[in-house]
This record gives structure tokens, C-alpha cells and sequence, in this order.
């Protein structure tokens, strides 16, 4: 077994501090007491975190933050225009202020706490994306009662699976493509805004969006760059919706739409730009090499293939690729949050020469890629 130094020596401190007598010791060590302190707090809010998310979701459900933006208010005049009890929203108004949904404004004449926007409360206010991802994570929440049992495998069905139709094991039941598409396009501008933030497509004479969805993605991208032409593939139910949404966009005459499934069929050529926005994670590996061969092949000497989504391993985003789409592609029956090195090393095997991976502003919403 090969360890390095550095790492063995993380392992001894580890196993070191996991004894109770180092606990004890540290928490009565002044120096080392804040650290003690903060590891004890992290670690509960691992495990009230469910708690936490269902105070984010009555909070989103109740649209407490839009309630909020003409001023502070009681519990009281929530409650009775909520149809709850003065007790159950001040409950629910103290527990989203702890968690900076809201915040204490002071009093009104009668005496009564008055709430208002938090800076987290704030940031859900005409953010329709984040809104419909917390309401969304019902069906995740439900999936993951029994992780065990999921992780051996014996769960065999799951909501997840059901609503998203590609995904391993979905069968007829299968939620039709209005709502994950509308769900992914309702979330796609912070995306959107990360890529065009980082790479000018301007560059581009042709773009084709592989997986586009119901276009938000090339509405986007051709606002940002005017001369570019757009093409958009995907599933056939995915593309009906997508000539629909952009033929009464302003990008209408510069955008076509190809129906097709790339795992039997060509896609189109023509372009010298090809985009992967949060794509390429929803398939397993065998899938995704499919799909990058077809892209090797579908563009020119030169052309370039763009991939967008969350990666594994992410300095300061770590949980987010490792930890929650981690078990949420397990839920959903296929698909992978992967390294860069490991996205770098599949793209050389279908047949790219050269990767490079973008310094972004927003890498826990996605890092961007590029192969030649």
C-alpha cells in the first residue's frame, strides 16, 4: 500500500483526535477550545441538515422573502394572512432568522417581534431558479430515507428515476419532459452567466448545443454573441418543446433544432463549436464515451468542444460534486459528478488532443472545460 508521508501523518492526527481524552483536552485548552467548538458545531449541522432544509422549503413554499420586501412584519399578520397559528409562524420566522432567512427588525407599537429579509432570504427573491430546486428536492429527500439501502442497491425504484426519463431504470411511468426541462431551464441562467462570463463565444461562427433542452442555454448564448448560428439537439419529446420555446425568441432565425438520440444516431455537423451544459454528468461512463466519440467525430479539425457542469474534488466546492450530486445521480439510477483529470483523461480517449480547464467565478455552479 502506498501512502505518502503527509498523508500518514493526517492519518495518525485523525486517529489521534477521534479519542475522547484529545476531545476532552481540547475543548478545556484555551487555544484549541474555538477549534473544538467549531468541529462540534459543524458536526450537528450535518446532522440537523434535514431540519434545516425543511425550514428553507416552508419558507419558499409560504413565499416568506416575497412577503417580506415591502418591510418587516409580525408573526401575527403573517400567520393570519398564512391561515397558521401566531405560535407555528413564530416558530417558523425564528428558525429561518437563525439561519439567516429572515431577520429581527425590532418591535411594532403593540410589542410584537417584527421580521424582516435575511441575506440568505434576500437572495431567493426573483431567483425562480433556486426556488424550483428547493421545492424540486422532495422528491431527492424521499429517495434518500433509506441511504443504506440505496447504496447496496435494493432500493429499485426511485422518484428520481421517474423524473428524469433518460435515466437508468426509468421506465413508462416516466414524467414527461415538460417538467425536468422546465425545472433545468428555470436554473440554467446562473449557468448560463458563469460560461459566458469566462468564455466569449464571439470567437464561434456555428454552435451546437448537444442535450440544449428547451433552449434557455442558446437564448443566452446568442444574445451574448450576435452573429453566432445555433444549433440545438436532442430527444425528440425534448426538441418539440425547444422549437416551440425558441421559434418566438429573438433568436429565432438564427437557431435550428435537430431531434435525435446520440447513441444511435450522427449529430449534426457543421459546427466549430460544441457545448455540453450539464450534460455529460447525467451518464454513466460507457454513455459518455459514446457521446464524446460523436462529438470527435461531428466537428472539424479545430473545433472545440465546451463542457459546463459541476466537478468532482472542486477546491471550496467540494461537497457540492462529491456529497450532493453524488447521491443525487444515485437516486436519479445513472451518471457521475467527475474530477477534471478524469473528464481530461476521457476526452483524450475519444480523440481530443488538447484540454483545458477554465478559471472560473462560480466553480460550485459549474467549471467549464475545453478540448480542441
Amino acid at each position: 500500500m502506498a501512502t505518502s508521508l503527509a498523508d500518514w501523518a493526517r492519518d495518525r492526527i485523525a486517529r489521534v483526535q477521534a479519542t475522547e481524552g484529545f476531545r476532552r483536552a481540547a475543548g478545556a485548552f484555551p487555544l484549541t477550545r474555538p477549534v473544538a467548538r467549531w468541529r462540534a458545531r459543524a458536526l450537528f449541522d450535518l446532522c440537523a441538515g434535514f431540519v434545516y432544509s425543511q425550514v428553507l422549503l416552508a419558507t419558499v413554499q409560504l413565499r416568506l422573502p416575497e412577503r417580506l420586501m415591502a418591510g418587516p412584519r409580525s408573526a401575527a399578520s403573517l400567520a393570519l394572512e398564512l391561515d397558521m397559528t401566531e405560535s407555528a409562524m413564530e416558530r417558523l420566522l425564528n428558525a429561518g432568522a437563525s439561519l439567516r432567512l429572515m431577520a429581527r427588525r425590532g418591535q411594532d407599537a403593540g410589542g410584537r417581534a417584527l421580521y424582516g429579509l435575511g441575506a440568505l432570504g434576500a437572495a431567493l427573491i426573483d431567483n425562480p431558479g433556486v426556488t424550483a430546486m428547493i421545492e424540486h428536492h422532495g422528491m431527492l429527500y424521499d429517495d434518500l430515507r433509506d441511504p443504506v439501502a440505496l447504496l447496496r442497491g435494493e432500493t429499485t425504484q426511485t422518484s428520481l428515476a421517474n423524473y428524469w426519463p433518460y435515466a437508468k431504470g426509468a421506465g413508462e411511468g416516466a414524467a414527461t419532459p415538460d417538467g425536468y426541462t422546465a425545472l433545468m431551464a428555470a436554473s440554467q441562467r446562473f449557468v448560463s452567466a458563469e460560461v459566458l462570463g469566462i468564455y466569449p463565444l464571439r470567437r464561434h461562427r456555428h454552435l451546437l448545443d448537444v442535450g440544449g433542452g428547451n433552449g434557455a442555454f442558446l437564448m443566452a448564448a446568442g444574445a451574448h454573441a450576435p452573429n453566432l448560428r445555433m444549433t440545438l439537439f436532442d430527444l425528440p419529446p425534448v426538441a418539440r418543446l425547444a422549437r416551440d420555446g425558441l421559434a418566438a425568441s429573438p433568436v429565432a432565425t438564427r437557431c435550428d433544432v435537430v431531434a435525435g438520440d446520440f447513441t444511435t444516431e450522427s449529430l449534426p455537423t457543421g459546427a466549430d463549436l460544441v457545448s455540453l451544459v450539464r450534460v455529460l454528468h447525467d451518464h454513466d461512463d460507457d454513455v459518455a464515451r459514446v457521446l464524446l466519440r460523436a462529438i470527435r467525430v461531428a466537428l472539424p479539425p479545430g473545433g472545440t468542444l465546451l463542457i459546463a457542469e459541476p466537478m468532482a474534488q472542486t477546491r471550496g466546492a467540494a461537497p457540492v460534486g462529491d456529497a450532493y450530486f453524488g447521491f443525487y445521480f444515485l437516486a436519479m439510477g445513472g451518471g457521475c459528478a467527475r474530477t477534471p483529470a478524469r473528464i481530461k483523461q476521457m476526452l483524450l480517449e475519444a480523440g481530443f488532443s488538447q484540454t483545458r480547464l477554465l478559471r472560473g467565478r462560480m466553480p460550485m455552479v459549474a467549471r467549464v472545460m475545453l478540448a480542441q
